[in-house]
């Protein structure tokens, strides 16, 4: 988790100048984090609280007018009832506001610095098809490598599709299979997919993918969730089957 969260904006009023403090301290922490090539779970944390607090920023005008007032008299020309609010400016959701509008851009920078490694990552894995792929793509398995560790992670997916107030959304869930140590050659990812059609009959026929590629950078806080997503992607492209 990135440590920040929605708490620390709405309680700012008993310590701004702390807050301000607390944040960037858990930006920097996140931030050396994308220095070693670790994205998640942080770039996916950050955007959701970026989403949230633009959300919480925008409808700040509304909560003002939901404070409770005082009848202080009545306009006569419009025969409608005068009330006197209670100064937010000055006030409890004023520091909250003056708190999220500081820490949008210092989030948002943080973020393209998140998607700036993402992409990268992105870019240099290549996904494989692995044999025939079958009409049926929703189970299947995907081959990851973890360059650093010198090891090939044999992952068993299933994909999901659910509706919700009208959108549909894309699940992939993955179940590790079993890991391959490489200390010598490389098994091509055809004899990997034969050893597993032996080993494990309840699928005779899976849809098989490899991801290549030669970066060496963290295996599951970065080149894990950057495949799972490419493989959604190609998935759902046209002509993906899915």
């Amino acid at each position: 988790m990135t440590g920040l969260s929605l708490e620390q904006f709405l309680s700012a009023g008993s310590d701004f100048e702390q807050a301000q403090y607390r944040i960037l301290g858990q930006l920097k922490r996140i931030r050396q984090a994308f220095s070693r090539n670790i994205i998640y779970p942080y770039l996916g944390d950050l955007i959701h609280l970026y989403q949230t607090l633009q959300t919480v920023q925008g409808r700040l005008d509304d909560l003002r007018q939901a404070l409770p007032g005082e009848i202080k008299g009545i306009d006569l020309e419009t025969r409608r009832l005068i009330y006197e609010r209670p100064d937010a400016e000055r006030g409890h959701l004023a520091l909250v506001e003056d708190l999220i509008t500081w820490a949008l851009p210092l989030i948002q920078d943080a973020i393209e610095e998140g998607r700036t490694i993402f992409e990268f990552v992105e870019e240099n894995l290549h996904l494989e098809e692995v044999g025939l792929v079958p009409s049926y793509v929703e189970e299947g398995y995907v081959i990851v490598p973890d360059r650093p560790a010198r090891r090939l992670h044999i992952l068993q997916y299933n994909l999901s599709i659910f509706t919700q107030a009208d959108e549909r959304y894309r699940s992939l869930r993955t179940t590790h299979v079993k890991t391959i140590d490489l200390a010598g050659i490389e098994p091509a990812p055809q004899g990997i997919k034969l050893a597993l059609l032996a080993e494990r009959p309840d699928l005779p026929n899976p849809a098989t993918f490899f991801v290549e590629s030669t970066l060496d950078f963290p295996y599951e806080p970065t080149l894990l969730p950057v495949a799972k997503r490419k493989l959604i992607r190609h998935l759902f492209e046209p002509g993906g089957k899915a």
